[in-house]
């Protein structure tokens, strides 16, 4: 769990960073910022649903093909998540989808910051 609420504390704190910094153009939805934007909620929509897909293709890979099985690395990539146990099932699908947002506010954030700065000199 406090890996979660971590992650979810830098994202908060980056973007608010970001937001004073640079404004509505961190999100992507500044209609007078020059140059290219990276509309921030489509973004984290997108990579968010990616992973968690990606998370139950390979939760079935694993089932099909155990002697392939990767689910060993996933404690370290997923705090809490246990194979084969409805809890670490859902601890692992909803932390997948979290990280897609952490990825998509920072990425997106950063992306829009520099592409904005770079319009203005």
């Amino acid at each position: 769990m406090m890996p979660i609420l971590y992650f979810s504390a830098i994202a908060a704190l980056l973007c608010l960073a970001l937001r004073m910094t640079c404004g509505a153009c961190v999100m992507g939805t500044d209609a007078k910022a020059k140059g290219a934007r990276l509309p921030v909620i489509p973004l984290g929509w997108a990579l968010s649903l990616f992973l968690a897909l990606t998370y139950l293709v390979c939760v079935a890979f694993d089932l099909i093909f155990p002697g392939y099985a990767m689910y060993e690395s996933w404690s370290g990539l997923l705090p809490g998540f246990v194979w084969l146990t409805p809890l670490g099932f859902a601890i692992g699908l909803v932390e997948s989808f979290l990280y897609g947002w952490y990825a998509a506010l920072i990425f997106g954030g950063l992306f829009n910051a520099f592409a904005h700065s770079k319009g203005s000199l």
